[in-house]
């Protein structure tokens, strides 16, 4: 499909401003960006409203995290037990956190209907693999450990990451499944990194002018590994993992104009070959990043929809 007219003339705004490549600047340059992107911004759209936000920190491996909890619309008061909802965001490993993904948390709780729990794990390169890895495996294992204090039911708990937090949300799945851990009800992969490397076919076609670039992959892979050996380990690299069965019922959904498209067509093919339940579909059109473009892109709305719909199947 031709790239979207709306993705087309937001790609022409980036470039006319001058904005560096991901590639081109720090680690502390992007956060700072980042940050002042948030302070000044006009949003395209009103942060929807939410029946609760609660701010926490809770025990990780080597520090305290930080998570917040959304309670969608509507169940503030509900004495049932709450469908629960990991959210691990992306931005390579290295930038973004809770606040700079407030908005698109809060639509994930609303659309969904599920509490949404977002985990602020620590960034690379200051805490590299298998750190950030570990908070979001420890801060998974706390949202069961503490589901019936937090009014969540322990069966309808899954997870959700886009882009590098969909590494790390199947590298959780992967070690859960390993370890004998809590049962997650499902996994969500949005365009998903699962895969050390930068030469996949739409990694190549992609590899320049559609924000996320080819050597942009390669800059993230590089701040987050301490060497070529963590990029095999399945935890860094799912889709290297020995055997993919025994995994939750999985949605991937990924972008036509996206280095990452084929990691995940990759691991959808991988885990449907271990008899895993997968449904895997291509936004046609569009970019890395299109699902936080709320207001901006239509298939934004989409893809909140389509998860919604989706996940209604297996938590009701």
């Amino acid at each position: 499909m031709p790239l979207d007219p709306k993705v087309e003339q937001f790609l022409q705004e980036v470039r006319d401003s001058g904005a560096p490549a991901y590639e081109d600047v720090t680690p502390a340059q992007s956060r700072r960006e980042d940050l002042a992107a948030l302070a000044t911004a006009t949003p395209s759209r009103k942060p929807e409203s939410v029946s609760a936000v609660e701010h926490r920190f809770i025990p990780g491996p080597t520090a305290d995290l930080p998570i917040r909890i959304y309670r969608p619309e509507g169940v503030e008061d509900s004495a049932e037990l709450q469908p629960g909802l990991v959210f691990i965001h992306g931005s390579g490993w290295v930038v973004s956190n809770i606040e700079t993904n407030d908005s698109f948390s809060r639509a994930l709780a609303n659309r969904t209907g599920t509490v949404v729990i977002a985990i602020n794990y620590q960034k690379a390169p200051e805490h590299k693999f298998p750190i950030p890895m570990d908070d979001c495996y420890a801060s998974t294992q706390w949202v069961f450990e503490y589901a019936s204090q937090l009014g969540l039911d322990v069966n309808r708990i899954g997870i959700l990451g886009d882009s590098a937090g969909g590494n790390l949300a199947a590298a959780v799945c992967l070690r859960l499944r390993d370890e004998n851990g809590p049962k997650l009800a499902y996994q969500v992969l949005v365009y998903p990194a699962v895969q050390y490397g930068w030469h996949t076919p739409s990694a190549v076609a992609n590899a320049e002018g559609y924000l996320l670039q080819q050597a942009s992959m390669k800059y993230y892979w590089n701040h987050y590994i301490r060497s070529e050996a963590d990029g095999k380990n399945p935890y860094c690299s799912p889709l290297d993992a020995a055997d993919h069965s025994g995994l939750p019922p999985t949605f991937i959904y990924t972008a036509e104009y996206d280095p990452l498209c084929d990691d995940g067509c990759h691991y959808a093919q991988k885990l449907q070959a271990c008899g895993v339940p997968v449904k895997h579909k291509m936004y046609d059109g569009v970019i890395h990043g299109f699902i936080k473009m709320l207001g901006v892109f239509d298939q934004a709305d989409e893809f909140l929809y389509e998860v919604s719909e989706d996940l209604s199947a297996i938590i009701g």
